[in-house]
């Protein structure tokens, strides 16, 4: 069997959504030919932790590991935890200290293309050496963060292992780009490493179609698409029945200012008014970090009353608040790249088999999966009326206690052990193809 080096920084006892990808498509590309060697940082401070992942790890599976010397851990506690900028995560309206800003500047301009840099050159020489003892045959490396790609690209060039990069989000294109406040030097590095990378790359792989469109333009040949998906085991029992006493409508995970629907707020408000049972049934849940800005303006809208914030859970408790919901709801940035975002939350989503209710861009990549899937309907910001009768129609389906179910066979190609399948099938061909 053959052997792939997959170089990540987010692994168990990472929690959050960066580490799901890799630990689920690893359980899974045995079944095709490949044995997984995850190679991961060994004392990595992780933002939001979840040991209950650990137990997810195949028993069988090959990990290396060595320490890291994140230069993040002094800037966030100059700029505070809460403040630091991360993937979706914009802190653009919000008032900053001298310091968060200079914690910002430094995250930019010092540390190119992240905090991660100074694992680069000793990651190099320990996977050269393993490769010399224990060798592999290919090489997968996902980002962000990007140093990892780096690492990758250093490592293909010196052992003419094929290379596989995976893009879970832009790099210079991410919405928060801009808020780094780059000198124009900077700027030109993060620029060049980044098309480094994607013309270096033996294959290059993104989680959606608009940020593939996105990564040909800046340099790559080709970026095929293979999105996040959900793992099948954890949903075996995804018929299960919802709760019958309320009408739960949840979000699960982070929600930052610029995920803030105002205007579905507002429409639940206005059937809050209009209809005493929606009013006496409702009932809002919010899992996971939540911005300040959101519960103001739930509050604003009359909803308080109704609202639940249980905080940050694990992901088993996760997956079981989302098949006890009556409907999830699922917010795309208010973001110049928001067209391209396709978070991974939508595909456990629909796995759970739900009514997905999205506000976002009407032409993006959430909505045409969520049609393609008949699994929900994505709301524009000057569609509170349309939103207001989906929500509305949902809710008199749950009183008249109506089954709901999405298109089960389409929701299945974005399983985890699919998309193995196609992981496996590109670096079968870029082995053979070198």
């Amino acid at each position: 069997m053959k052997k792939v080096l997959i170089i990540t920084y987010y692994w168990p006892p990472a929690g959050g959504s960066g580490v799901q990808r890799w630990l689920q498509m690893t359980a899974y590309l045995k079944d095709y030919g490949w044995q997984p060697v995850v190679y991961h940082p060994a004392n990595a401070k992780y933002q939001v932790f979840d040991e209950s992942l650990a137990a997810e790890i195949s028993p069988d599976l090959i990990q290396i590991s060595r320490k890291i010397k994140d230069p993040a851990t002094f800037y966030s506690k100059v700029g505070g935890k809460k403040n630091e900028v991360g993937a979706g995560m914009s802190t653009k309206g919000k008032k900053k200290s001298f310091l968060q800003k200079l914690a910002i500047w430094m995250r930019g301009n010092l540390f190119i293309p992240d905090s991660r840099k100074y694992w680069i050159k000793p990651s190099v020489r320990f996977l050269k050496k393993y490769n010399s003892e224990n060798p592999f045959d290919a090489i997968i490396s996902t980002g962000p963060p990007h140093s990892m790609h780096i690492i990758a690209k250093k490592l293909s060039a010196a052992t003419g292992k094929p290379w596989l990069a995976d893009f879970r989000d832009p790099w210079t294109n991410i919405d928060f780009y801009r808020e780094l406040n780059l000198s124009n030097r900077a700027d030109k590095k993060h620029k060049r490493l980044e098309k480094e990378v994607l013309s270096s790359a033996d294959s290059v792989v993104a989680v959606g179609p608009t940020l593939a469109k996105e990564i040909e333009v800046l340099g790559a040949k080709k970026c095929e698409v293979i999105p996040n998906g959900y793992d099948p085991r954890k949903f075996k029992s995804a018929d299960t029945q919802a709760d019958q006493e309320n009408f739960i409508v949840s979000h699960i995970g982070v929600m930052p200012a610029a995920r803030n629907p105002e205007f579905l707020w507002e429409a639940m408000s206005e059937l809050k008014k209009e209809n005493t049972v929606f009013a006496e049934k409702l009932k809002i849940v919010l899992v996971g970090n939540v911005d300040g800005v959101v519960p103001v303006s739930i509050e604003k809208a009359g909803l308080t009353e109704h609202l639940s914030m249980p905080g940050t859970v694990s992901h088993s408790e996760a997956l079981q608040l989302q098949k006890n919901s009556s409907m999830l709801m699922l917010f795309i940035n208010d973001a110049p790249n928001a067209k391209g975002i396709l978070t991974g939350k939508v595909f456990e989503y629909m796995a759970a088999n739900r009514p997905i209710i999205a506000t976002g861009p009407v032409d993006g990549d959430v909505a045409a999966i969520l049609k393609e899937c008949e699994a929900g309907q994505m709301f524009g910001k000057s569609e509170k009326q349309k939103a207001k009768e989906y929500l509305l129609s949902l809710f008199e389906a749950y009183s008249l206690n109506k089954p709901y179910s999405n298109n089960r066979n389409r929701v299945g190609n974005y399983s985890r052990k699919a998309q193995a399948g196609q992981i496996a099938e590109i670096l079968s061909r870029i082995s053979d193809n070198p």
